[in-house]
């Protein structure tokens, strides 16, 4: 009887939480494949502690994600050179598609702390004291590393709408 009600509370909160997990991994990765293998080893290993992870399992599955990310790219996982994008954009999507494109090569600029603490903190907004949590540090890291983080993707952003401007 527990386990079907332990089985049933982790299929609604995956149910609620596998897409925000999903865009997690991809702002991390970059890569649609590797987003998809990391969401899939955090979701089980969420299931597989569940009882400890059910007290919060979003922060669970998060921290999870980020650390399973740091030992597959360690194992086997290589950032692709050139962020991916898709080979066909769909009819009307062009522009979210090159935006994205733009926002992955920025990201890809960053170091992995940088571009974590980045993505945690303001493309998924999660508070500071949140992501320090994630991550095992304190906040004054947390601020230090998302300043220094947003400067570089200012930078980078800014170079590359001046070089388009060229262009044109």
């Amino acid at each position: 009887m527990a386990q079907q009600s332990y089985e049933q509370e982790f299929s609604e909160f995956m149910s609620a939480n596998s897409e925000s997990l999903a865009h997690a991994a991809w702002l991390l990765t970059g890569d649609r494949d590797q987003a998809e293998e990391l969401v899939q080893e955090a979701l089980t290993r969420t299931f597989m502690n569940w009882r400890k992870a059910r007290r919060d399992p979003l922060v669970y599955a998060r921290k999870m994600l980020t650390g399973r990310r740091n030992a597959a790219k360690r194992s086997r996982f290589r950032e692709p050179a050139v962020p991916q994008v898709p080979d066909q954009p769909v009819e009307g999507l062009e522009r979210s598609v090159a935006d994205r494109d733009r926002l992955n090569r920025a990201l890809s600029t960053l170091s992995e702390r940088q571009r974590k603490i980045v993505v945690l903190r303001h493309l998924m907004g999660l508070s500071e004291q949140e992501v320090a949590d994630d991550l095992g540090v304190s906040v004054g890291t947390i601020k230090s590393t998302a300043s220094r983080g947003l400067a570089q993707l200012r930078a980078f952003l800014e170079a590359a709408d001046e070089a388009e401007m060229i262009s044109n």
